[in-house]
């Protein structure tokens, strides 16, 4: 199963005071590195970074590895970000999309390979979960692709439709909390 991996990086961060495509560890690592990185020892064939909102200055801290997709209706919400996602999968060969936003500077990619061996084939809908609580990453089977580009709108994402469909839940609290940054603060070192 070819996966590819994605981070979404296009928002503005209005509660966390500028784009987090722009922010960085307490050693100076852009939070979209390490993301990226996670992604792709984790498993994923792939990588495609979304920006948006100062996109031009946040470029620069994407690897060079990954692609890069410019989101320019992102001010529509995350909807506009995973349609735009799942338009610059469509023509790969990836079986599915492992889906992770980029406020999650502390995955480890050992969270990343376990969904991905969780997940098979192209119907597959699974995601993380930690101390029972649904998280990221998200792994979405191209089969239901279409499905969730017209069932996405303003700031909601996949998860209606997961929860529509009884994704797995994989568990991961051994391997990680789990946390998303919203608001400036060290990132978990678990």
């Amino acid at each position: 199963m070819r996966v590819r991996g994605v981070v979404l990086a296009a928002g503005a961060g209005t509660r966390y005071g500028h784009p987090k495509a722009l922010a960085r560890t307490d050693d100076g690592t852009p939070w979209v590195t390490r993301v990226a990185e996670a992604l792709a020892a984790g498993g994923c064939d792939e990588v495609g970074v979304l920006l948006g909102a100062r996109a031009e200055e946040a470029l620069p801290l994407v690897p060079r590895r990954c692609d890069v997709t410019v989101v320019p209706d992102w001010r529509r919400g995350v909807s506009a970000t995973v349609r735009r996602a799942l338009t610059a999968a469509a023509d790969s060969t990836a079986d599915a999309l492992l889906v992770v936003p980029v406020d999650v500077p502390g995955l480890p990619a050992s969270v990343c390979r376990r969904i991905v061996a969780s997940a098979i084939g192209p119907a597959a809908l699974v995601r993380a979960g930690f101390d029972g609580m649904p998280g990221h990453p998200v792994l979405i089977g191209r089969d239901h692709w279409a499905e969730l580009a017209a069932a996405v709108t303003g700031d909601r994402g996949a998860g209606p439709l997961l929860a529509a469909r009884g994704a797995l839940v994989v568990e991961c609290g051994d391997l990680w909390d789990g946390a998303d940054t919203d608001l400036p603060q060290p990132i978990s070192r678990r």
